[in-house]
């Protein structure tokens, strides 16, 4: 586990400027305190920060190949390497270390691009063909692990996390307006784009090769649900199942450091929990997050009796509002881009107190989105019953949701029941700002500066090959909510805190599996995770099994009228407002009186804001003052894009797709 970082010069023979790459490195030194290694090769220089997790000794990055002719860096773990490895040195390959990192050299050295389809793992990794002056970099099938890229002043830069790449001089830290609209629309930035004008992020299941200038992206690997699988009792279904969640957390207790996991108390964690327990001879290391005056409302009660059914080693942290206002600037800090969550403090949290007692974690993520988790699955169902309503009927309908007190969630049901058609739908479940509202909180002078999310999920959808709505529904969100928002906030805040985390939900063999089974197995009349429970049965008690989902209920609405309203004041004042010009003044003031009166409650929206403005504190502010100084020019990624030979069309290409996301607390 490691941060990576590089530069290539993309006018081939033309030197690199290495005394660039250590200010890279050193700003993401927490992702990996252990050591540091990088390589200088005429036009290319890139280099790691080691979390070291296996081979400890002898793991030092970047590792080349027999001859030397590949070098590689790595961030992520290789499940299968031991396999993959006993593979290699029957067909000849010498291998200096213990490490999965060695393995990707020689599976390149092999199969060339093809080595990302043989890792069983999570992966952000760039491969130098010293011979061909050739930089191969990719990311894992599912985004586990991030990679971002600028191309700009006729280079192409890369990274584990943006701050790496705001070192750079020419690097523009502008806010992207269109990736802004997506923004207010989803909770969260959905790749390729980034908040940052000058910084893309290459999606999930995708590589990109530069060869002489020129720069081709491919996606290796995709979701597919059009193969069923074929079974006479749903009982074998369940067995598979099981075998292949067993296998997949054997992989990831590969470690050479001490470990546990994240245990919310929820179906998920808990089943990680029991799996592990299952498998190791010692209790299990877990860490769960509730918050101070809670009185049983946070999920903490379930979490204890997961741990004390499995004797368990458990560690608890709560969050207040006093920890809320003293790290909402240091998570932000580490997330780089802001997602409309408060509970982004409890995730640090918790990876902070896991830090104290091991290493690495195993935790839950993934489980919704392969089986049907959240309730708007249920919702999308009923859509066929609303969607003959005439337009007129159907406007009257909202009107009138719109004027009750109070039924936040119901409102925003029937707001997405009611639209016209299947992508408008998925937009409008749960949004931050639904297109009505959007246009209301946009300042004037950028209401036109606007992407078009409906437009952006058909394209998406057009890739899928399901034909059952609730698995085009998982298909979208497993492309954009899952690794944009939940797996970013895991990689970012367990990494802030020098701690790795695995998700066995995400193999990407057990992701395949889930896609072939028949859509009833997932969602079941109004059973959600209908299969994954039937698993479940077998190692957890019925009350964590079925009880009604719950999340991280964190009292932001209240805080927002007490402790933490002068935060709130600050960062959406008046003042600040105008200064950005980003947002309707009017309307963000009168959202504040809203909440703060406890006319409606406004939490979610003011909190989406005022992230907003503590990005733009963190990032832009600072960093417009560090180039200026540099007296360096601000060339946009789509100006580098086209000077390198990249069409601005071929990165739309790589994927604008975007997703409704979940309220995480459904």
């Amino acid at each position: 586990m490691c941060g990576i970082a590089g530069i290539l010069n993309l006018e081939r023979g033309k030197p690199v400027r290495p005394e660039l790459l250590d200010p890279m490195l050193r700003r993401i030194t927490h992702r990996g305190p252990d050591e540091n290694g990088s390589l200088v090769d005429g036009e290319l220089a890139m280099g790691m920060q080691r979390l070291s997790i296996i081979d400890l000794a002898d793991g030092k990055q970047p590792i080349q190949n027999e001859d030397g002719r590949y070098s590689v860096v790595f961030n992520g773990e290789i499940y299968n390497y031991i396999e993959l490895r006993n593979g290699l040195k029957k067909r000849g390959h010498v291998f200096r270390t213990n490490s999965d990192t060695e393995v990707i050299v020689h599976l390149f050295e092999e199969h060339g691009v093809d080595c990302v389809k043989h890792l069983r793992g999570m992966f952000g990794l760039a491969v130098w063909d010293h011979q061909k002056r050739e930089l191969f970099i990719a990311r894992d099938r599912l985004g586990i692990k991030p990679l971002y890229y600028s191309i700009a002043n006729e280079t192409l830069a890369f990274g584990s996390e943006v701050k790496s790449l705001l070192t750079l001089p020419w690097v523009n830290c502008d806010i992207d307006l269109a990736a802004l609209n997506e923004y207010l629309s989803l909770k969260y930035v959905p790749a390729p784009r980034t908040l940052f004008k000058g910084i893309a992020s290459l999606p999930p299941g995708h590589s990109m090769l530069i060869r002489n200038g020129d720069i081709a992206t491919e996606k290796y690997w995709d979701i597919s649900f059009a193969e069923k699988l074929q079974f006479d009792r749903e009982e074998s279904v369940v067995e598979q199942l099981l075998e292949k969640l067993r296998e997949s957390v054997r992989l990831r207790l590969r470690s050479d450091v001490p470990f546990g996991a994240f245990l919310s108390g929820g179906l998920d964690s808990s089943l990680i929990v029991a799996l592990m327990s299952e498998q190791l001879d010692k209790p299990v290391n877990t860490f769960s997050a509730g918050f101070a005056g809670a009185d049983g409302q946070d999920e903490l009660p379930y979490a204890r009796q997961v741990a004390n059914q499995f004797n368990c080693n458990h560690h608890e942290v709560k969050v207040g509002a006093k920890e809320f206002l003293d790290l909402a600037d240091k998570v932000m800090w580490h997330l780089e881009m802001p997602i409309a969550d408060q509970a982004t403090i409890a995730t640090y949290m918790v990876a902070e107190l896991a830090r104290k007692h091991v290493k690495m974690v195993l935790t839950g993520e993934g489980g919704d989105e392969l089986f049907a988790g959240y309730a708007r699955y249920v919702g999308e169902t009923h859509a066929a019953k609303f969607g003959w309503l005439p337009g007129p009927i159907a406007a009257a309908v909202r009107g009138g949701f719109k004027r009750l007190p109070g039924m936040r969630r119901q409102k925003i049901a029937v707001h997405a029941l009611l639209q016209n058609g299947e992508a408008a739908r998925f937009s409008n479940w749960f949004p931050l700002f639904n297109g009505e509202t959007k246009r209301q909180v946009v300042a004037e002078a950028h209401k036109a500066a606007s992407s078009n999310v409906v437009e952006s999920i058909e394209n998406y959808l057009s890739l899928c090959d399901a034909t059952s709505p609730i698995e085009r529904m998982l298909y979208v969100d497993s492309k954009t909510w899952l690794p944009d928002y939940l797996l970013l906030r895991g990689d970012k805040l367990t990494m802030a805190n020098s701690i790795e985390g695995r998700v066995p939900l995400l193999d990407h063999e057990v992701v395949e599996f889930a896609a072939k089974l028949p859509a009833h197995l997932k969602l079941n009349g109004s059973t959600r995770k209908y299969l994954l429970k039937k698993v479940a049965a077998k190692l957890l008690p019925d009350e964590i099994i079925n009880r009604k989902k719950q999340g991280f209920p964190i009292p932001i609405e209240r805080w927002l009228k007490s402790e933490a309203n002068e935060m709130m004041r600050d960062l959406l004042s008046t003042q600040s407002i105008k200064q950005r010009n980003l947002f309707d003044n009017h309307y963000v003031q009168q959202l504040m009186k809203q909440h703060e009166s406890g006319f409606a409650d406004r939490a979610t929206e003011l909190w989406g804001l005022m992230s907003v403005e503590l990005w733009h504190r963190q990032f832009v502010d600072v960093n417009h003052h560090q180039q200026t100084d540099c007296g360096v020019s601000i060339n946009s990624i789509h100006t580098g894009a086209q000077k390198s030979g990249l069409a601005e069309t071929d990165l739309e290409k790589v994927g604008t797709a975007k997703a409704a996301p979940e309220a995480s607390n459904e």
